[in-house]
């Protein structure tokens, strides 16, 4: 497994914390919004989109 570096956990802390949040809210439409965003920036992830805008 590879180790993280200490700014990439800040980032992961960051998103995870932003994920406690919403749920938190209770708000229907954002914890959705949120589900969402995830969900298509895990499919670019896995397509190589990101890989390819920063090249």
């Amino acid at each position: 497994m590879r180790r993280r570096s200490l700014v990439s956990d800040l980032y992961r802390t960051a998103r995870i914390a932003n994920d406690v949040s919403t749920l938190a809210s209770g708000n229907p439409h954002r914890i959705a919004r949120r589900a969402k965003n995830r969900i298509v920036g895990r499919a670019l992830a896995r397509a190589g989109f990101w890989s390819l805008l920063w090249r």
